[in-house]
């Protein structure tokens, strides 16, 4: 079968989530208004991840998986997906499901006229702490990019995979997915999405990687930014 959007599930440690991943995902793929597939990228989990996604992988034809020999986090994980897939569309969501799949179909709405749609968490079930601090590093990421985005680390996100594909490496990329589409003139637009608690499995973000080094991560966005090369070939023999 040929895939119109493959979501990629980055998964670190997260063992108690995979089956409610599986369950949540296969219920998506019936109601996806496009065909849809699912990467894995596990992110050298040290706990009984890879087993699981193994598992869930042969008894389901539409899911897949790359494995990393080590942990190199997040923003590897997503770009080793974006790197991998074929399809012509590309998602993230987290494995803790804080997120829900339904909602790629919102998302979906806009991909036609836009070239990243990224969902923004309302009615957030996260604590007090994690919300404020989420709210200052999205006002100061916003102030250095001028992106306009209020919530790039929604874990939901589809963008057209030729796109992805061009967005540069560096730690910290998952926060920036909107401007790095923006540096190649694509459309970018958010959407209200719906949030949940963590049901199982802890969080792998403290205070200082929400931010301390996107604060850094911002310094590093501005010096690419002034020595980005984007280019249209106008004729070609």
């Amino acid at each position: 079968m040929e895939y119109i959007l493959t979501i990629v599930v980055p998964v670190y440690n997260e063992e108690g989530n995979l089956k409610r991943v599986e369950k949540e995902l296969l219920n998506y793929i019936k109601i996806a208004s496009v065909t849809t597939s699912v990467l894995f990228v596990n992110d050298g989990s040290k706990d009984q991840s890879q087993d699981l996604i193994e598992v869930i992988c042969s008894r389901n034809d539409a899911f897949h998986f790359i494995t990393f020999k080590e942990n190199k986090g997040l923003s590897a994980a997503i770009k080793a997906g974006f790197d991998t897939v074929q399809s012509e569309l590309v998602g993230y969501i987290d494995s803790d499901l804080q997120t829900t799949p339904e909602d790629f179909n919102l998302l979906l709405e806009y991909i036609d006229t836009n070239d990243l749609v990224t969902g923004v968490r309302i009615n957030r079930k996260d604590s007090f702490i994690k919300r404020m601090s989420s709210k200052l590093a999205n006002g100061i990421r916003r102030a250095f990019t001028k992106d306009g985005m209020d919530d790039t680390g929604c874990p939901l996100k589809i963008i057209r995979t030729s796109y992805a594909k061009q967005i540069p490496m560096f730690r910290g990329l998952h926060r920036f997915l909107p401007a790095m589409v923006m540096l190649q003139n694509g459309k970018v637009i958010q959407i209200p999405v719906r949030h949940f608690p963590r049901i199982a499995g802890t969080a792998k973000f403290g205070l200082r990687n929400r931010l301390i080094n996107p604060l850094m991560d911002c310094f590093a966005y501005l010096w690419m930014k002034k020595r980005y090369i984007n280019y249209k070939i106008d004729k070609q023999d």
